[in-house]
């Protein structure tokens, strides 16, 4: 791992750009260490950078946490394929049109899955060797597909957030039903890119023991700003 930049913010977090191997990513650490670990995902069409992902991920590192996040492979910034770039093309043309797309939405997400969750766990493998980060680790993030996925795969994430849930692989679906940590799970109840029902079936199918959700109303970018200090006493309970 190789830190190409850092700045000291004005609530006293360290925001440092990294590269790891062909990886590009963000790392933020509080004041304070020894710091629990939070992996920050974004929704795979965004950037790292996005300004949302940017205010919760420096409002998690102030209240004591080291918080990462990376643009894996196909996602944010990173070259894309033309056969991607076509499906995502498609997948917004039939949105629009009220098409069936979950056969588009298949072919687009499923392989983001499978080519992210390796390199997501590379850079885990890579903080945790960093002073002043420590265990445990959570997930918090909109891309649901892929927390599903690392909440199976990776036993060192003891606790997850995801934000919405509508469209998600069948396959994330079905592996949703092995998902036993605590779990957070925020619904915006007219968030027009995530079904509702859909969402509420992925939350029943989940098989943690502890599943909170928070609905809200208002689209998809409409999450209250109260819901990151209530994700943040989520993490305390699991993390600290």
């Amino acid at each position: 791992m190789r830190f190409t930049s850092e700045q000291r913010l004005d609530d006293g977090v360290l925001a440092r750009e990294f590269t790891l191997g062909e990886i590009p990513g963000t790392l933020w650490t509080p004041g304070s260490a020894p710091a629990p670990l939070v992996l920050m995902s974004h929704n795979n069409g965004l950037p790292k950078a996005d300004p949302r992902l940017v205010a919760r991920a420096r409002y998690t590192a102030a209240r004591g946490y080291a918080v990462a996040t990376i643009d894996a492979a196909g996602c944010g910034d990173r070259p894309r394929s033309a056969a991607d770039e076509q499906a995502r093309a498609e997948l917004r043309r039939a949105m629009r049109a009220g098409e069936p797309v979950d056969e588009i939405f298949e072919s687009l997400i499923g392989p983001l899955v499978e080519n992210a969750v390796p390199e997501w766990r590379t850079t885990l493998d890579a903080l945790l060797d960093l002073p002043g980060i420590d265990g445990p680790v959570g997930y918090s993030g909109g891309w649901t597909a892929l927390g599903i996925r690392l909440a199976v795969t990776e036993p060192r994430i003891v606790a997850a957030g995801f934000f919405a849930g509508g469209y998600v692989p069948r396959a994330q679906r079905e592996e949703a039903r092995q998902v036993t940590v605590p779990l957070l799970f925020l619904l915006q109840w007219d968030d027009e890119g995530n079904p509702r029902q859909r969402a509420l079936d992925l939350f029943d199918a989940f098989g943690s023991e502890e599943k909170t959700l928070h609905a809200n109303r208002g689209g998809h970018t409409g999450t209250p700003w109260f819901e990151l200090e209530d994700g943040c006493r989520f993490l305390d309970r699991h993390l600290k």
